[in-house]
């Protein structure tokens, strides 16, 4: 049913200042700067091979000013959603009925490029507090108009490694992501030393890393930060140096023929990771 990770929503104050910050660690310009007049935001949009990271601002009054202005006040700048992506949206919403979830019907959306004029459409799905459990999540379809994809250089950030999310009921993430959104769960393991329980799903050459923290409170899900790859990671250290990036020294992963560096300014709240998969 989901076919991929389709993007991520980054809530920022300032839209200019997130969107230089973000160029300079992507080591690229946006694709995208546009606006949803009906829901009072603005964005811009970077693109990847496997999926978009998308920083929203709130621009007027509407459902996507207040989703903003709420998560802001909430909890400062960061990461605020994640949109799952589907190449049949009506049977996605069927086959969650079948389940025997409450749904709203399919809506539609356009966004407008400031910088081209160019189109896009799409259909969304909002889901109900019992898949979303704690997120801001819903599943979109693209029907018309595409997005840029920008040249990425060795030192620029290629795809989206994975993206971490923190839980408290791993059992009942696998329910909803393995068992109704048949998303593949391709590890489930306890980390004995840490004494916490990962799973990893993947789809779109992408993972989700699910770390679970029991306790006893409902089930809860929160996104907690983004791991990005890298074509060479030396490369990309020096050029974030040189844009007046903080950057932790590169070192090797934890997992074998990795090499890593966390970026600790520019980020706007979001822990990041860069990490090269060596051959």
């Amino acid at each position: 049913m989901i076919s991929s990770l389709d993007h991520l929503i980054i809530a920022v104050k300032d839209l200019d200042k997130a969107e230089q910050d973000y160029s300079k660690i992507f080591g690229m310009p946006s694709a995208w700067r546009g606006e949803h007049k009906e829901l009072g935001t603005i964005n811009s949009i970077f693109n990847f091979q496997n999926t978009y990271f998308e920083l929203l601002a709130a621009n007027g009054d509407g459902l996507g000013a207040a989703l903003v202005n709420n998560a802001l006040e909430a909890n400062g700048e960061g990461l605020t959603g994640i949109v799952l992506g589907t190449d049949n949206i009506k049977e996605a919403s069927t086959s969650i009925k079948v389940e025997g979830f409450s749904i709203g019907d399919v809506s539609e959306g356009e966004g407008n490029n400031l910088n081209d004029q160019k189109i896009r459409k799409w259909k969304n799905l909002f889901l109900p507090p019992e898949l979303t459990r704690g997120l801001f999540s819903f599943i979109i379809q693209h029907t018309d108009g595409d997005l840029p994809l920008i040249d990425h250089k060795p030192s620029s950030i290629s795809k989206l490694d994975h993206v971490v999310i923190h839980t408290n009921d791993a059992d009942g993430f696998i329910r909803v992501y393995q068992d109704i959104f048949k998303i593949r769960l391709a590890l489930d393991k306890t980390i004995e030393h840490w004494k916490k329980r990962m799973l990893f799903f993947r789809l779109n050459k992408t993972t989700i890393e699910v770390i679970e923290s029991k306790d006893d409170q409902p089930a809860n899900d929160q996104l907690w930060g983004l791991a990005w790859e890298v074509k060479n990671i030396e490369d990309a250290y020096q050029r974030l140096i040189s844009e007046g990036v903080d950057v932790t020294p590169v070192q090797k992963g934890i997992k074998d023929n990795t090499l890593v560096a966390t970026i600790k300014s520019h980020t706007h709240n979001v822990p990041t990771l860069l990490i090269e998969h060596i051959k």
